[in-house]
């Protein structure tokens, strides 16, 4: 009985050593998991976004919304806690706006949204939602306010732009 004790304590110590002494892997484990990007590979922002949330070492949920696109009430919930209005969310530059006429019409946002919904090319992204809260991740360094984990090195986008020294912070505009 006094070993069974023995083994308990010492697994009960390791354990809150790894807890204490280890809170990045901790919670790395912990959130890995709730972090979650509607990603469109063919987008630059999108994919230097997904790369910083890897530089955190955090494998997120990728939702390719081009082939399945959230659901109206998924999307409208994206937005609201994005804090965007509907057209905020919507792009304006691609075939669909101009071939609906979205920009002349007076639709309200539910229309806006089924539309959306029916031409996901219409959504604006990438969209990243953590614990944290949800944003559009416009530019792709937005998504650092996202992340619960640090950044583990170095990240320059793929323009060559560098985003994050080797010790794992921020370069900001003023230290370029």
């Amino acid at each position: 009985m006094a070993n069974h004790l023995a083994v308990n304590i010492y697994v009960f110590a390791y354990i809150w050593i790894f807890i204490y002494k280890c809170p990045v892997t901790l919670s790395s484990l912990i959130f890995m998991s709730q972090v979650k990007i509607y990603h469109n590979p063919e987008c630059g922002t999108s994919r230097n976004t997904l790369a910083l949330i890897r530089n955190a070492g955090v494998e997120p949920e990728v939702i390719y919304y081009l082939d399945t696109p959230p659901t109206v009430d998924e999307l409208r919930t994206l937005i609201q806690d994005a804090d965007l209005s509907v057209r905020q969310a919507m792009r304006t530059n691609v075939p669909p706006y101009q071939e609906l006429h979205l920009a002349q019409q007076n639709l309200n946002d539910e229309e806006l949204l089924n539309i959306m919904v029916k031409h996901p090319l219409l959504i604006n992204r990438p969209f990243v939602v953590t614990i944290l809260g949800t944003r559009l991740a416009r530019p792709s360094e937005v998504v650092l306010e996202l992340l619960v984990q640090p950044q583990l090195g170095a990240f320059s986008k793929e323009d060559g732009e560098q985003v994050i020294d080797i010790h794992g912070r921020r370069i900001k505009a003023e230290d370029k």
